[in-house]
């Protein structure tokens, strides 16, 4: 039965690995909001429980036994193999990386996982290239974190593209390497030597990783830098585009695509331009900076959205996650959910996913001959000692000054431990070429050989400084025999060290004190002493702590973060990552099932041209608006706000104005004195405030309002809302006729949230309360008017209004709707979309007997006068006269027209559903039939349009 249970479930995983489409079928689900459908938590679990299983299953089998010991050492960053190590290593560690990608293949008739295709893209490939003749190459491991994730995976066949590490110019020498590489199952992408230097070296090294790190971004006084930043940008956008046209060059279908670090920011855009259905997932290995620190970086935006295209973006914790989604709402004033970011409708999702180590092999090592022979050494040579010790890159963001002058004061504080207590530091050196880091280095050394200087004798120095990398063996006895291990990171993505200290400390139980700046104090907090780096006096006062805490205590700490270092190991957080890169795929799906589908424009134009009689109804802002981007928006707010008609459309609105059979209807919230100023040069017709006020140009304004409608609550309200404008910067309201809008659009965006929040509170509990009004909340604005204001309850009487003025001579036959409309006046669109089938909707001539006798209304076209309530769209007509039903005369519109009353504009239509096309811009949520991306695509459409009709 178990064995059904799980087949059945592999099955239905595989299905959303391959279609995510097939899901709904497999299971039975009939739509994505169905109770049958398994929500997202469910899946995840489901998967969790299959890679559980199938991980028994191969245990049981010895599948794994041939790559347990092949995870190549690393922890990111921190520290490499020596030359010795690296060789003797390096046959294992290669074959490894075969093992992981071939020999585990999973039938599915046994219920397994089938394997699915891992492109893994980083900067590095995971070995090196080293020349050795025009067509030979030497290939050396190169040790990561990253590596070591992957290498224990089994559930991928994982193929890896990156650079090489080596400028290779000549076809030969790129083919031969190319082959070689292809046995390890890594392809490789070519940068030569220049574009290395301004995409690795400048544009990587020198402007994001400072920035993420939060280190300020190099002063531009001189033109020439200038240059060299735009140079170093363009490089790096060329680098990642290389990228992706290896990528593209090696996809399969069902292929899943894993970009890592800040070096490919822009891979997910540009893998998306070329295949929108590739899955691609991005994770960042630093910490990512809060938006006040991001938005400094002159192509923040151009960062930020490509990182959007992905479809799932990881960070280490939950605070970089975090800082990302403000980064987007604040710099791109997209809208943050707990889910990630949103765009129009299209969900990026944003996830924390701590990385951790291959804890099975620092657990291992302890018994090796090798590092039992290092320990006893280790144990004789600072016996009646307590030995603390750290373990970073000689980097400016480990802390390690702040470090050493803690153990300092520790000393100078508690004279009885000077002979008591050694601080073992390795640093191991990096980017020596560098004058900052040659400047730290210098630093780092003037103080240890003050401190030995001070506190040593000639026997023993408070600190062993060494400034090179230990091999394997070597390291994991130190960790053995650390009584306390200092991680003082002023700002690190992770710091595994911490991960690999506990893994090694089963028998010591040694104390961890850990920077709250590292990524891994989110995780082992708990059981570390985090400390503050830049505290001296807190740093030493808990160096003191660590020396002398208790037994029992020391079991409790090491008990909790040894549970988590051999629980959330690098293959779980590989594994839990493309799991839930597949489910954010499988979600999106089921999201997009109620997306409309883009506007078939060549199918909208045709049916145009076919028709006697069309009714263009028009938005105005967003719609028929010039666009202003992200940053012109943010900058220039006066601009935006004064609504401005594009100005590629005025020629072919003009156009399609001047033509016979069209009417346009500009329906719009804004008030009179606006469209006027916009069109009043166009035959059309103008309906401001949401359709409470109409006109067709050359003539006056009328008011479609009912005469009831009151207005008492206009004064209480006015006084809120400048209330909260006065308090809040940037915000503005505009006061309308029928209606107050109060606008935070271009507020804080956080701080207006709260506003609205605030002022909504203040109008249900005060000048609101018992008034005849509706609240329309838009994405970032507060909107006030009288029940019943909406563009679907007004459409009726302006179509009413446009027949009276014998501006329709014949049944309309054709509605094009298209605006930026909220979702309370996503009315208009069921308004002409009652599918006008034989039972719903009678045909125009089924119409004309139940208005026969009907009188007319007496008739003012007065800025003042007041319209009546119409009738309800879709109203069941009566039984028609058989006279009447077969009667051909070909006056029959004309006596219709004259009978009918002005507000019953419903009627005017002889409309057939291919003849109806509603469309919503730049919003993917509605009631709409189609969508359109933006007003540019509006002007798109406009203008083909009136090309074809002058035709």
């Amino acid at each position: 039965m178990k064995k059904r249970l799980l087949s059945f479930l592999s099955a239905l995983t595989l299905t959303a690995q391959s279609n995510p489409t097939q899901i709904l079928q497999t299971s039975g689900i009939k739509n994505s909001y169905d109770s049958t459908v398994p929500s997202r938590l469910e899946r995840l679990l489901r998967e969790r429980e299959l890679r559980k299983s199938s991980k028994s299953q191969n245990a049981n089998e010895g599948i794994r036994d041939g790559n347990k010991d092949s995870n190549v050492f690393g922890n990111g960053n921190e520290l490499c193999l020596s030359d010795g190590d690296r060789r003797a290593r390096e046959g294992e560690l290669i074959e490894g990386l075969a093992v992981s990608s071939l020999t585990n293949g999973f039938e599915r008739q046994d219920g397994r996982l089938q394997r699915q295709r891992l492109l893994v893209v980083a900067n590095r490939l995971p070995v090196s290239a080293v020349r050795k003749g025009e067509d030979s190459w030497n290939l050396e491991v190169s040790v990561g974190g990253l590596v070591s994730a992957l290498l224990g995976v089994n559930e991928f066949e994982a193929n890896w593209i990156g650079w090489a590490g080596v400028n290779v110019t000549d076809e030969i020498g790129q083919r031969s390497l190319t082959e070689a590489l292809a046995e390890k199952r890594c392809i490789p992408v070519f940068l030569d030597q220049e574009l290395v230097h301004q995409y690795y070296n400048g544009y990587c090294n020198n402007i994001l990783w400072p920035l993420f790190h939060y280190l300020p971004l190099p002063q531009e006084d001189r033109l020439a830098t200038t240059r060299s930043f735009q140079s170093q940008f363009a490089a790096y956008k060329e680098a990642n585009q290389m990228f992706a046209d290896v990528v593209n060059e090696h996809y399969q279908e069902g292929d899943v695509v894993w970009c890592h670090d800040y070096h490919l920011m822009f891979l997910p855009k540009c893998l998306k331009e070329y295949n929108s259905e590739m899955k691609v997932g991005w994770f960042l290995h630093t910490p990512f900076p809060s938006s006040e620190i991001h938005r400094t970086l002159p192509s923040r935006s151009e960062l930020l959205r490509a990182v959007l295209a992905a479809d799932l973006v990881g960070f280490h914790t939950y605070d970089y996650a975090r800082h990302f989604v403000s980064a987007c709402t604040r710099i791109l004033g997209l809208e943050g959910t707990p889910e990630g970011v949103e765009d129009q409708g299209q969900l990026t999702r944003v996830a924390a996913f701590p990385i951790g180590i291959d804890s099975d092999r620092f657990i291992r090592a302890l018994e090796l001959p090798a590092v039992k022979y290092h320990i006893k050494e280790l144990q004789e040579r600072f016996a009646g000692r307590k030995v603390m010790l750290g373990v970073d890159r000689l980097d400016m963001i480990k802390g390690i000054p702040q470090k050493i002058l803690a153990f300092e004061k520790f000393l100078e504080e508690n004279p009885d431990w000077r002979d008591k207590v050694v601080l073992l530091q390795i640093a191991v050196p990096t980017r020596t070429d560098v004058p900052e880091y040659q400047k730290l280095t210098c630093q780092v050394h003037e103080i240890v050989g003050r401190i030995n200087g001070r506190f040593g004798t000639l026997t023993a120095v408070p600190i062993h400084h060494l400034d090179r990398s230990l091999d394997f063996p070597a390291l994991c006895a130190l960790y053995a025999v650390t009584d306390v291990a200092l991680v003082t990171s002023l700002r690190d993505g992770m710091n595994l060290v911490s991960y690999e200290f506990v893994a090694c400390q089963a028998s010591k139980k040694g104390v961890l004190i850990l920077s709250e700046f590292a990524g891994a104090a989110q995780s082992l907090g708990a059981g570390a002493i985090l400390v503050n780096p830049w505290n001296i006096t807190e740093l030493a006062s808990s160096i003191g702590y660590a020396l002398t805490m208790s037994a029992n205590e020391r079991e409790k700490r090491h008990q909790h973060n040894f549970l988590h270092v051999t629980t959330h190991t690098s293959q779980e957080w590989a594994e839990t990552f493309v799991s839930e890169l597949n489910d954010t795929v499988v979600e999106a799906q089921l999201r997009t099932r109620h997306i409309p589908p883009q506007l078939p424009s060549e199918v909208a134009i045709e049916r145009y041209l076919q028709s006697n009689n069309r009714l263009l109804i028009l938005g105005f802002n967003a719609t028929l608006t010039e666009p202003v981007d992200a940053q012109g928006r943010r900058i220039d707010q006066l601009k935006e706000m004064e609504l401005k008609l594009h100005p590629d459309l005025k020629e072919p609105l003009r156009t399609l104005c001047n033509d016979p059979k069209t009417t346009i209807v500009v329906l719009s919230g804004s008030d009179r004195n606006v469209l006027d100023e916009n069109f009043g040069e166009y035959r059309m017709w103008l309906a401001a405030e949401h359709g409470m006020f109409l006109r067709q140009t050359g003539g006056n304004w009328m008011t479609t309002m009912p005469e009831n409608l009151s207005m008492d609550w206009v004064d209480s309200v006015k006084h809120v809302f400048e209330y909260f404008t006065e308090r809040t910067p940037r915000s503005h309201f505009e006061l309308r006729e029928t209606s107050l809008v109060w606008n935070y659009k271009y507020t804080d965006i956080e701080f207006g949230k709260l506003q609205s929040k605030d002022l909504l509170q203040h109008l249900w509990t005060g000048p609101i309360s018992n008034a005849s009004v509706e609240v329309v909340q838009g994405s970032r604005s507060v909107e006030v008017r009288a029940v019943g204001v909406t563009k679907g309850a007004a459409i009726d009487r302006i179509l009413g209004e446009i027949v009276h003025n014998n501006d329709v001579k014949t049944p309309i036959d054709y509605v094009l709707c298209i605006g930026h409309f909220l979702a309370k006046d996503e009315d208009i669109y069921s308004f002409f979309d009652p599918d006008l089938s034989q039972v719903q909707a009678p045909t125009m001539r089924t119409k004309i007997a139940s208005h026969l006798n009907r009188s007319t209304s007496n008739h003012s076209a007065g800025k003042s006068g007041h319209r009546p309530a119409s009738c309800k769209v879709g109203q069941q007509a009566s039984t028609i006269d058989k006279k009447a039903g077969s009667n051909e005369n070909a006056n029959w519109w004309s006596l219709f027209r004259d009978r009918m009353t002005v507000h019953e504009g419903s009627s005017v239509l002889d409309l057939k559903a291919d003849n109806y096309f509603s469309c919503a811009v730049g919003r993917n949520c509605s009631l709409a039939r189609y969508l359109l991306g933006s007003s540019a695509d509006v002007v798109s459409l406009l203008k083909d349009m009136a090309y074809n009709s002058s035709c």
